[in-house]
């Protein structure tokens, strides 16, 4: 991890949360529940509390280079009539994508660790045509459920859902 760090969000770092959302949006629009449109809209007020992770259900963490600057992030939500957690808005920049800069597993390694002890699955939908993201959670050790659901934005597309065991830590090596 050189050059970048993975932690949690504070309410500062909404401008940058802000702007890695945009480019989400603008750069995966299948991936997201949400158009750059519509995220365009909101107050900035909106961005704070989303960065804030003051609410113990969900935690949002992010990949900062040095500068400050948000590579990607990954978030984990958990709603009061659901038994297991979320993976949630899920996206690292292209230039950080790929197994050799680690920035995808880190990420997801810090939501697993936010996710256990909360449920027995992490849980994730993810659309139908996204192809390199099933992938890594397949490389990831998550499966198909067999569930799908109408893609809110547009309901002739599927989102799959898929799921994760959350195995306790293993002991540190002797």
């Amino acid at each position: 991890m050189t050059g970048w760090v993975v932690r949690a969000s504070t309410e500062d770092d909404w401008q940058e949360y802000r702007a890695l959302r945009f480019e989400m949006l603008q750069d995966a629009p299948i991936a997201f529940l949400e158009t750059l449109e519509q995220a365009r809209a909101h107050p900035d007020e909106h961005w704070r509390r989303r960065a804030s992770n003051i609410v113990p259900t969900s935690r949002l963490f992010a990949a900062v280079a040095e500068d400050g600057r948000w590579l990607g992030s990954m978030g984990g939500y958990q709603s009061a009539a659901s038994h297991d957690p979320f993976l949630v808005g899920v996206y690292v920049s292209p230039p950080w994508r790929g197994r050799e800069h680690g920035m995808t597993d880190a990420l997801l390694d810090a939501v697993i660790d936010w996710a256990r002890g909360r449920g027995e699955r992490l849980m994730l939908d993810v659309h139908e045509d996204n192809d390199p993201a099933i992938r890594t959670y397949l490389r990831r050790g998550f499966t198909f459920t067999g569930r799908t659901q109408p893609y809110p934005l547009d309901r002739t597309a599927e989102e799959r859902e898929m799921s994760l065991p959350l195995l306790p830590p293993l002991p540190p090596l002797p």
